[in-house]
């Protein structure tokens, strides 16, 4: 594996410095000076960190371990469900119907809660959710596809349908998470409305440090003898087996890691944007999730996220400017890394440097 830690530690300390710097720009730079961070600057900021996130998750198990999954939205969705429900009990009777239940439950004449919602009063319950039930869902779903040795493009269909069946369950009204509309209309969290530019900020300064986590996290992962192993089971699993490992435990486990990773970054996600519905479960949603890592590169760890920020940031200009575009600017993206960038924007970086190096 080549080493990349200069730049590795370079992209820390950027995140580190958005995490400080955008908050004091934000908050302490009067409005009209043009060192003033606005709102939308830090909400899309904090968006694409958290997309940051589930592009390193796919990386870990694409890039580090071979396994293309088309399903990562689902789990990301799920986070962000788990996030929702504590935060739409949370608006309490603030809502247009002043009920104790949200209002979509009161628009459906819902009576009570259903079952799934009995902690959701609680922020540490629900975060509990947030982790053990993508965790279980992926562990139950990866121990029978892993087992049965189903693997390349037969389990990125696979992954893909998961997905989309779990989309066209939220999008039904009876099983209690809001149909098509999902959850929106946010008003507090912790009884601190969300609102307010210091909650905000709180928030920002998490998703930071969260992606910096899971960053030195997956760092650690990948140095050590069990990344090599999955290094190992991406370049030649049948030697690898013939080694005496099990493929199973190790696969099993990076897939679990990686779908939690998502949840987390889902349940970030949500507080921020201020919305979340079954459609961040479509296909195009968890495909996007394999173009970021793609375009920055696989294998890199760093390459997901300037990935995800290159696109991200390429998405939000593009659907402002020349929204009837964004589509076949993206398919045309992919399409150039594939054929011209198969290392993606770090294999580009990585020739720049080599080539400079040869010079002097």
């Amino acid at each position: 594996m080549k080493s990349l830690s200069g730049v590795g530690v370079l992209t820390v300390v950027l995140v580190v410095l958005a995490g400080g710097v955008v908050p004091l720009l934000h908050l302490a730079v009067p409005a009209s000076s043009p060192l003033h961070v606005g709102d939308y600057a830090v909400q899309l900021t904090a968006k694409i960190m958290c997309l940051a996130i589930c592009a390193l998750a796919m990386d870990l198990i694409w890039g580090y371990t071979g396994i293309l999954s088309l399903g990562h939205g689902l789990f990301f969705a799920l986070g962000g469900y788990g996030m929702g429900m504590y935060l739409m009990r949370q608006i309490g009777h603030d809502g247009n119907y002043k009920s104790d239940l949200p209002d979509f439950m009161v628009f459906l004449d819902w009576k009570s809660l259903p079952w799934a919602w009995s902690w959701s009063d609680s922020l540490v319950l629900q975060m509990l959710l947030v982790l053990l039930v993508p965790g279980l869902l992926a562990w139950v779903f990866g121990f029978f596809a892993f087992r049965s040795r189903i693997k390349g493009v037969y389990f990125s269909i696979i992954t893909q349908a998961m997905t989309f069946a779990a989309m066209l369950l939220f999008f039904r009204n009876e099983t209690g998470f809001g149909g098509n509309n999902g959850f929106t209309d946010f008003k507090r969290i912790l009884g601190v409305p969300l609102a307010q530019p210091s909650t905000r900020m709180v928030l920002f300064v998490i998703t930071g440090l969260s992606l910096i986590g899971f960053f030195w996290l997956a760092r650690w992962i990948v140095a050590s003898k069990y990344g090599r192993v999955l290094q190992a089971l991406r370049d030649a699993e049948s030697r690898v087996m013939f080694t005496g490992y099990n493929p199973l435990h190790y696969k099993l486990s990076i897939w679990t890691l990686s779908a939690v990773m998502c949840s987390v970054a889902g349940a970030l996600y949500v507080p921020q944007v201020g919305i979340i519905n079954p459609g961040e479960m479509s296909a195009a949603a968890s495909i996007e999730i394999a173009v970021w890592t793609a375009v920055g590169g696989r294998a890199t760890l760093i390459g997901p996220i300037i990935g995800a920020f290159f696109v991200n940031g390429a998405k939000s200009w593009f659907t402002q400017v020349f929204p009837e575009f964004w589509l076949y600017f993206l398919g045309g993206l992919f399409i150039a890394v594939t054929l011209f960038l198969p290392q993606g924007i770090v294999g580009l970086l990585r020739l720049f440097r080599h080539k400079k190096e040869a010079k002097s």
